[in-house]
């Protein structure tokens, strides 16, 4: 653990973690013994260039894979240990994803893409009218409410998804190169919603990315090459107490 973190509590600690694929039979070393342990309510970019293994990771904390050897505890829990039901109602009440390519519903509004994940949850209507107001008026939407996917700019269906990922107020957002298909602005707008959420309601957001402006904003950030941690570095760490 990084020293500077010693004294915060660890909500997310991947341990040893090893990720093997076969390329036409030569295996390719995605996660090579990793450690990773994150604190609560950090802002973390997680950077590498293509292959090093972060999107990797990310999925590994997010459930998406399963690491050949070890495990990810999230406050916890062994969510590496979880069976496939059980693991996809965990990812349902505690992690919200958000995805470079959206993954909106195209035949539903930016209201019902966002309401989707509280659908699944079965929560009270009033309750989903109430949070997805709520959302929008966030992310800058509200006009956008009855809109579908196609009638929104890049920018737009990356707040949406942004909205959809907080709907049931997950403890962890993982992002997976949130900002690759927006410009300057947007991707600016975009970083401001997620910092200030990060601020004010304590949420811990991981970020796997190339992306300058996204590294620029990060409060720590940890660097893979072939597989490996060879870098991590803390910024202002007393910003990442809640």
């Amino acid at each position: 653990m990084n020293p500077q973190h010693r004294n915060m509590e660890t909500v997310i600690d991947a341990h040893d973690l090893v990720r093997t694929y076969d390329a036409d039979t030569v295996p390719v070393h995605a996660l090579d013994h990793v450690h990773l342990h994150i604190a609560r309510g950090e802002f973390v970019a997680l950077r590498g260039p293509s292959g090093s293994g972060k999107t990797t990771l990310l999925n590994m904390i997010g459930g998406l894979d399963r690491p050949d050897a070890s495990h990810v505890l999230i406050d916890g829990a062994n969510i590496t240990a979880m069976r496939d039901r059980e693991l996809i109602e965990f990812r349902l009440r505690h992690i919200g994803f958000v995805f470079q390519a959206y993954n909106l519903i195209p035949v539903l509004t930016a209201r019902e893409n966002i309401e989707f994940i509280l659908l699944l949850q079965q929560r009270p209507a009033a309750e989903r009218r109430s949070r997805v107001a709520e959302l929008l008026a966030q992310v800058g939407l509200s006009d956008k409410a009855g809109k579908r996917p196609a009638e929104l700019s890049g920018g737009q269906q990356q707040r949406i998804a942004v909205a959809r990922a907080l709907a049931a107020k997950p403890r962890f957002v993982l992002a997976d190169e949130p900002t690759a298909n927006l410009d300057t602005a947007a991707a600016g707008n975009l970083l401001d919603i997620m910092s200030r959420l990060n601020r004010e309601e304590g949420m811990t957001f991981i970020f796997s990315t190339h992306d300058p402006r996204v590294i620029e904003r990060a409060r720590r950030v940890i660097t893979l090459e072939d597989g490996r941690v060879v870098a991590d570095e803390v910024r202002n760490p007393d910003r990442c107490e809640n």
